[in-house]
């Protein structure tokens, strides 16, 4: 079953905490607030010295397109790892450790082009079958978690201990992730940025909340959504469950896709219409949530780089999603995974950021207006590619229900 979809799988909360970050200095972010924000924010020295790109100065619009690669981590600890408290998690519906602790729940590839008024998200499955480097083919969400583990097994075995043993486990579990994106893709990353569990609940409440629309209503014990249908507004622990719900919906994976999309379109307007950026409060919030949640290679000047991102609106956002040829290939210790084509991959990335949409004009007109997709979810639109053909008999993807823009 060949599976090429766009603006399928967009983790809420990694795409949240990039999209709140490059947003900020687009609408005038007060300097002393900046400044808080960028000296006390983790950093990790992850990104390879050939990918670093140079500063642009001042008040200069991008000069040298960047790729940033955003992951939304089920962890168990705090950026400057020290672990969440267990209040916390049990809010959050997180499980134990062991119940997809320490993965990349969340991939997404944000291509910035040169002038910086449009980004490109392209999200990859979690459950992609690639080839991570150094340990073979297995699903993409486990080469964080690999190496992380592996690194942290040793530096334990050295003494090292405690949160200081945390945050260097991650660094090695971010190169690991980033490497893998780089042979699937092709592009070289140039940024990294990681969200974990508590932090997306607490930027989705900074903004106010997000409204989301449903066409039935949802009860999962699992992820604790527990939603009416029809049109209402989310935040917090609730704005978690609501794009992490995957047990009990008719189209299963693919409903949780289309809920992502959905609340992720609606989270870039909500934070570039709602005076996010002139409330000082609302402000204060969005700052103190994207330093207690957000974690970002070592180097990367967050005013400088907001600086450059002239006239970026939400309609200069385009969510995507790499095309998969199956969700249910048998793997030989992995179980089910989703089968990928890098060489096509490539291909269809490459389209996607070369398209005219992506530009520095920022795209399309109307740049408040977000549309249906096949799926489901609301994406704004990008430029039509063409991806090979499926082979003769292959089923045609089936496509989800939507009324209104509301989703399952």
């Amino acid at each position: 079953m060949l599976i090429t979809s766009r603006g399928r799988r967009i983790g809420g909360r990694a795409v949240l905490g990039v999209v709140s970050t490059l947003v900020l200095g687009a609408t005038g972010f007060a300097w002393s607030q900046w400044h808080r924000l960028d000296t006390s924010l983790v950093t990790a020295d992850v990104i390879a010295p050939s990918a670093q790109v140079p500063d642009t100065p001042a008040g200069e619009p991008l000069t040298v397109a960047q790729n940033i690669l955003v992951v939304g981590l089920d962890s168990r600890t705090k950026p400057d790892g020290t672990p969440l408290p267990q209040n916390v998690l049990d809010a959050l519906h997180a499980g134990s450790g062991d119940d997809g602790g320490n993965t990349t729940d969340t991939m997404i590839v944000v291509h910035v082009p040169v002038g910086g008024a449009a980004a490109t998200a392209i999200s990859i499955p979690r459950d992609s079958y690639v080839d991570i480097p150094g340990y073979g083919k297995h699903k993409i969400n486990s080469a964080y978690s690999r190496a992380r583990a592996d690194q942290r097994g040793k530096l334990a075995q050295q003494g090292m201990s405690g949160p200081e043993l945390e945050v260097a486990a991650d660094a090695a579990g971010a190169k690991s992730a980033i490497a893998a994106v780089q042979k699937l893709t092709g592009l070289t990353v140039n940024h990294y940025a990681a969200v974990n569990l508590s932090g997306f609940a607490a930027l989705s409440q900074a903004v106010g909340g997000v409204q989301v629309c449903l066409n039935a209503p949802v009860h999962d014990s699992f992820s604790g959504a527990d939603f009416p249908a029809g049109t209402q507004t989310v935040s917090g622990t609730q704005a978690l469950a609501f794009v992490r719900q995957r047990h009990g919906l008719p189209g299963g994976d693919l409903d949780r896709i289309a809920r992502q999309q959905a609340f992720m379109s609606a989270m870039a307007k909500t934070v570039l219409g709602s005076g996010t950026f002139t409330d000082p409060a609302r402000l204060s919030s969005l700052v103190d949530a994207l330093a207690g949640s957000v974690t970002l290679d070592h180097g990367w000047n967050l005013l400088s780089f907001a600086q450059q991102l002239h006239g970026l609106s939400s309609g200069a956002i385009a969510f995507g999603t790499i095309p998969v040829q199956s969700l249910s290939l048998a793997t030989p210790s992995d179980g089910d995974a989703v089968k990928v084509d890098p060489a096509q991959v490539r291909e269809f990335v490459q389209a996607q950021i070369s398209s005219p949409d992506v530009s520095a004009s920022g795209g399309a007109s109307d740049s408040d207006t977000v549309h249906p997709s096949s799926s489901g979810g609301l994406v704004r639109p990008i430029a039509q590619t063409t991806t090979p053909a499926p082979p003769a008999g292959t089923p045609a993807q089936p496509k989800l229900t939507t009324a209104s823009g509301c989703v399952n």
